[in-house]
């Protein structure tokens, strides 16, 4: 069988057959990597790994490019943008993008339902005898049927299908007149360049929203901000500002997702009976519609509708600023029709505004908890969120310097629900010429104590736990915990009381406590005060690694103390080390200390009061053990790390971890492949299976007590 060259390719030129076949195999592909598309963006189920993804898509490039006749607008290879264009042409909507009225109270949707029913009943036509043939009450009012959806936060996009192929999309613009972004709306992966059906329409246009979820848009700023570029202020502008992109290679790596609520032209098949069955027909055809939607009767449907969102709106992955009503049967819709630019079978039932402008008076400090300083925005009041907000975190100092934000500027407050108001950003533009610089304090509000900010952490800390009054009730239950001084009964509620009352104000208060005092507090009595002065009388007696764990240094837990207590063997070289050891270099020498946790111990020992506290305890009678220091040669198990799993047969967990710490060794609580032994009891589970797959040694009690006799 002879073979005709391709015309104009020359000698060496593929032949027909050749492109009978590529273009066989290019139509496999689009096919495959749409099915892929679907499953990896809209059921968040994928089929492939990516590089079976990537491996199928560069075939269909190379397809292409070797047979340009074979690239068509809606292959998969169009969503990584082309050229970079001058500007956007103009596009005429062939039916007007209107704007919906807003309601913003209950009254507000019941009036609208009132219309809308008023509506249908005059426009329902007189019968021959001249009655009108209004239907019965019970058909409208509270009993007209309405499509409720998500009004979402983004950009208003239409997309207009030809045949089934996505030939143009523009944007809203003024309802009139937009942009044409088609270029840039083919990169977004959730819309269908083709449509899912052997019998598309003549012409659809399908009317939507560009958005872009919460997490996509956190990834967006932090990957703008790694490359010292401007981060954006909320997801909607990011959306905005990707899609308006003249190089659709910068819209092609922002992560936007579509979704569609509505149609402007349709031409070649009937439009659905109703607006629901019209969302319908768009999943059949591919088309990205959101599931948070219902059919509801009346105006009791519609705000029922809208409360249940407004409870789930701070969960949903993506911002909305209302919810949409329609009516939902297209007969109705057409007898209603318009009135001005906006139509009468339709209403935006907005929420209170998330966002506001007002002014940033000054910038104050906070003391959480655990010390955390943060900044808090002290604003000219201002309605936001469905509240008066005054304040409104600035998280860190870190945060402030990102978003540029001073005292004195115009500032954008985001409040969402029940969370925390906090500023977003400032209006550059209206910053005034004495705006200023916020400035960290150095010393505690509270307390007076200095505020650390250890490298590579963002939050700063007020190093005053023993005293500080902001800290107090976290500091005593760290200070009274199973693994600290083990006071038993002294829980959340009593803390508070204790701390709410003035009677505690540092650890060392706790041992002056009597069963009188103790039983004149909420829900004590003379046998639970007894038995609380018992268990202080027995935690006055404790070890130095125990101690040393209560005081809550930050970032020295159970082993750290452990080790400071081996290796300084007394509490006042401890001290002494921190008083003298500027540079850390005795802190460093102690195994598994590295420089953040060197600095937070030296500088919780060079604070006087931390100290004062300390003596104070010890005049409370609170006594340990202690011991020289650890000679220089390592204990026999130093530098091996054990784990314990399951249930030992003579040993509790603490027992055995005591036995293999007292030898060097460290307990760590999970399995890699830098664990040297794994301890196992009865039922022991993952991690036993974890240590056969890796190789670890693993041993039974008697087999670790025969190891720990022979050291």
């Amino acid at each position: 069988m002879s073979q005709t060259s391709v015309p104009g390719q020359g000698a060496n030129a593929p032949t027909t057959a050749d492109a009978t076949a590529a273009a066989q195999r290019a139509a496999e592909l689009r096919i495959e990597l749409a099915r892929h598309n679907r499953a990896y963006y809209e059921d968040d189920a994928p089929l492939i790994p990516d590089a079976e993804y990537d491996r199928l898509f560069g075939e269909l490039v190379a397809l292409e490019n070797d047979f340009p006749a074979l690239q068509r607008a809606d292959s998969p290879t169009q969503r990584v943008g082309g050229k970079p264009v001058d500007g956007f042409a103009p596009v005429v909507h062939r039916v007007p993008m209107l704007s919906l009225n807003n309601g913003f109270a209950d009254e507000d949707v019941e009036a609208f339902d009132r219309r809308v029913s008023d509506g249908l009943r005059d426009a329902t036509p007189a019968n021959a005898a001249g009655v009108a043939n209004a239907p019965s009450d019970d058909l409208f009012g509270s009993s007209v049927e309405y499509a409720a959806e998500l009004k979402f936060d983004g950009l208003a996009i239409a997309l207009r299908y030809e045949q089934g192929v996505l030939v143009q999309a523009a944007t809203r613009g003024d309802g009139t007149t937009g942009e044409d972004v088609t270029a840039n709306i083919r990169t977004v992966k959730t819309i269908p360049l083709k449509l899912d059906t052997e019998q598309p329409p003549d012409v659809l246009e399908v009317r939507g929203e560009v958005l872009m979820f919460r997490a996509d848009f956190d990834k967006l700023n932090q990957a703008q901000e790694a490359a010292g570029e401007k981060v954006f202020v909320n997801p909607r502008n990011a959306a905005a500002g990707s899609l308006r992109q003249l190089d659709s290679k910068i819209t092609a790596k922002r992560p936007l997702s579509f979704f569609a609520y509505g149609v402007g032209e349709l031409v070649g098949v009937s439009m659905p009976e109703t607006h629901s069955a019209l969302l319908d027909w768009y999943v059949t055809l591919g088309i990205p519609v959101n599931d948070r939607r219902e059919v509801v009767k009346g105006a009791d449907g519609l705000l029922k509708f809208y409360r249940a969102v407004g409870e789930a709106r701070a969960s949903l992955p993506y911002d909305i600023d209302g919810v949409v009503y329609k009516v939902n049967r297209r007969d109705e819709q057409d007898r209603l029709g318009f009135v001005s630019r906006a139509p009468r079978f339709a209403l935006a039932h907005k929420f209170p505004a998330q966002e506001a402008l007002t002014t940033l008076l000054d910038i104050e400090v906070q003391v959480g908890r655990t010390g955390a300083i943060t900044p808090v925005a002290r604003l000219a009041p201002v309605f936001v969120g469905g509240a008066t907000v005054t304040n409104a975190t600035l998280h860190n100092e870190d945060e402030i310097r990102r978003k540029d934000v001073m005292i004195g500027d115009t500032v954008i407050v985001r409040r969402a629900g029940d969370v925390i108001p906090e500023v977003v950003g400032s209006v550059l533009d209206r910053r005034p010429a004495d705006a200023r610089a916020f400035v960290m304090p150095t010393e505690c509000p509270v307390c007076g104590s200095a505020i650390e900010k250890l490298p590579d952490e963002a939050i700063a800390r007020c190093t005053g736990g023993l005293i500080c009054a902001a800290q107090r009730k976290q500091a005593l239950l760290h200070f009274a915990q199973r693994r600290a001084l083990d006071v038993e009964g002294l829980g959340d509620k009593l803390v508070e009381q204790l701390v709410d009352q003035q009677i505690i104000r540092t650890p060392a208060d706790l041992f002056k406590l009597g069963v009188a005092k103790l039983a004149a507090l909420d829900r004590m009595a003379d046998k639970s005060a007894s038995n609380l002065v018992a268990a202080l009388e027995k935690a006055r007696h404790t070890t130095l690694a125990r101690f040393i764990f209560a005081l809550g240094i930050r970032h020295v837990g159970e082993a750290t103390a452990k080790d400071l207590a081996r290796h300084f063997g007394k509490l006042d070289n401890l001290i002494a080390v921190c008083k003298r050891d500027s540079d850390l270099t005795e802190l460093l020498a102690v195994p598994d200390v590295g420089p953040i946790v060197a600095e937070s111990i030296n500088n919780f020992f060079c604070e006087d009061h931390n100290v004062e506290v300390i003596e104070q305890l010890r005049a409370a009678g609170v006594t340990w053990p202690e011991s020289e220091p650890a000679a220089v040669a390592p204990l026999p198990l130093a530098g091996k790390t054990f784990v314990l799993t399951g249930t030992l047969p003579t040993l509790s967990r603490d027992e055995a971890k005591a036995m293999l710490e007292a030898q060097g060794a460290k307990v760590a609580g999970s399995v890699s492949a830098k664990t040297d032994y794994l301890v196992a009891g009865a039922e022991a589970g993952s991690k036993l299976a974890k240590a056969e797959a890796l190789g670890v040694p693993v041993l039974d009690e008697d087999a670790m007590r025969a190891m720990l006799a022979a050291l």
